[in-house]
């Protein structure tokens, strides 16, 4: 593709070489550069690119692309003059649009949904597909637990959302395999590192918003965090809100080119739920759908799923999904680590779910103990290099609400497993809950495991969907459904 067309829509660069190129790809991992290609330099969190531009340029690119206050005279003083070079303001936001560009701009060529908000994205993106796809659309899904491109899945992903040029390149095989529509995840991290800049959003989803991702290589404040997701309504034509929501209820007045409606339970909105009924397996509710209230249910219990639902359900009458077809794919719903109850002989009541963070742990231990007639036993631990603050808060929850708490490991990364247990136990010494430690995490599965009895709900929090552990840089297989098998088993 001609360089020219890769930059199309960047502005304030500076250019010393010829834009009359033809480039083979880009790059911004040196060590896949090869000849004729476009390397970008990128700063992450623990390379900084512009340390690999020699690299790159031995490895065969044409074309080297910095960031302005990223690059010293010597490093230009040393390209060679085949090499053309380019300074850009920001090199994150320029390698999206390049990406765009390079991979035709698929976002156009799709109906693109985006979802944000600190809990409900995975399974709300999962709604929408069985919906939309009951109508007959082809839908393709990117998120935190894998990617869809209708039926096929192409396998586990490492974050949220892909980086730009991974992203681009996914929803141009989506615009490849005829999909109609593509519903993605997008996190306050890939907006605030523009990794969707440039995708054609045509709505956008704000679920809730509480706090999360507060750390030195996440967001530095609850305002940032925000911030970050407003950015998805300002690339918006059509915003969904939570209307019981208090930082959603905000987006109006701040994005006012984006026209937005609500949904909720407590709130007046567009789309309301009421009569909520939730058991162990569902929960169901009525809801306006066209002209006539109508019953719906969804497979995953708990009100949080009648938020998601309600998200859904939104999006599904702007695309003229018949109320048959919406409470069909919702009654039929299932997604992998979200409330999901694992099968098992022995009549146990086994619940994994991701939930990682204080307000998602206190929604689910609150959901199961309202309809469990035994005990709540939970195990869960808290993620390492990830904000700290959460985890004596979280130890409270999980003290308050469990009538037993096996505090263990989640995924520790660089840090001391013990030590993270240890500042949870500080907030679960603050009740009056039973406790124990555990750092190995199937040791601590397997005990809750032979304390429960069939009247009890053992939930397993923190990992769901996630199929490996996390322990000083290496990932180990740690599928919690086989290991809770093995465990039985044994």
């Amino acid at each position: 593709m001609e360089l020219k067309s890769i930059l199309s829509g960047l502005s304030g660069l500076k250019v010393k070489g010829s834009l009359d190129l033809e480039i083979a790809k880009i790059e911004s991992n040196s060590s896949k550069v090869k000849k004729g290609d476009l390397f970008i330099a990128i700063e992450g969190f623990k390379q900084d690119g512009h340390e690999f531009i020699k690299e790159a340029i031995e490895n065969g690119a044409k074309v080297i692309m910095a960031q302005a206050d990223k690059v010293t005279k010597e490093m230009v003083s040393d390209l060679p003059e085949d090499v053309t070079f380019i300074l850009a303001p920001d090199t994150r936001h320029s390698i999206a649009i390049c990406a765009c560009n390079y991979y035709g701009n698929p976002s156009h060529r799709l109906k693109l949904i985006g979802v944000t908000g600190t809990k409900g994205k995975t399974t709300t993106t999962f709604m929408i597909k069985a919906l939309l796809e009951k109508q007959g659309l082809k839908v393709g899904l990117i998120g935190t637990i894998c990617t869809y491109i209708g039926e096929k899945n192409l396998g586990d992903n490492d974050r949220t959302t892909p980086e730009a040029l991974e992203l681009q390149e996914i929803l141009k095989k989506m615009v490849d395999e005829k999909c109609d529509v593509a519903v993605m995840e997008v996190s306050s991290q890939s907006l605030k590192l523009a990794r969707v800049d440039g995708c054609d959003f045509d709505i956008g989803i704000f679920t809730n918003f509480s706090k999360d991702h507060i750390s030195q290589k996440e967001h530095s404040s609850m305002e940032e965090y925000f911030e970050s997701k407003v950015k998805l309504f300002e690339m918006c034509k059509y915003g969904y809100i939570n209307a019981d929501d208090v930082y959603a209820s905000k987006l109006p007045k701040i994005v006012s080119s984006c026209e937005f409606k609500t949904y909720g339970i407590d709130n007046p909105a567009n789309l309301l739920a009421k009569d909520i009924t939730v058991t162990n397996s569902s929960v169901d509710f009525k809801v306006k759908i066209g002209d006539r209230n109508q019953r719906v249910k969804t497979g995953i219990p708990g009100r949080f799923s009648v938020y998601n639902s309600l998200a859904a359900i939104s999006v599904a009458q702007k695309f003229g999904v018949s109320s048959e077809n919406i409470q069909e794919a919702l009654i039929n719903i299932k997604v992998p680590g979200r409330s999901e109850l694992v099968d098992n002989e022995k009549g146990l009541t086994i619940m994994l779910d991701y939930a990682h963070s204080p307000e998602s742990l206190q929604n689910i231990l609150e959901t199961v103990k309202t309809y469990t007639q035994g005990r709540v036993i939970c195990v869960f631990g808290c993620g390492g290099d990830r904000d700290s603050g959460k985890r004596p808060v979280m130890g409270e929850i999980a003290g308050n609400i469990a009538n037993y708490t096996i505090i263990t490991s989640d995924n520790p990364r660089s840090e001391d497993p013990e030590e993270i247990m240890k500042q949870i136990q500080q907030g679960i010494k603050t009740t009056k809950g039973s406790y124990e430690m555990i750092v190995d995490r199937k040791e601590a599965i397997k005990k809750a495991l032979q304390m429960a009895n069939r009247k009890d709900i053992v939930v397993i929090a923190g990992k769901g969907h996630e199929l490996t552990q996390e322990i000083k840089g290496k990932k180990y297989p740690f599928d919690e459904r086989e290991i809770v098998k093995e465990i039985l088993q044994d």
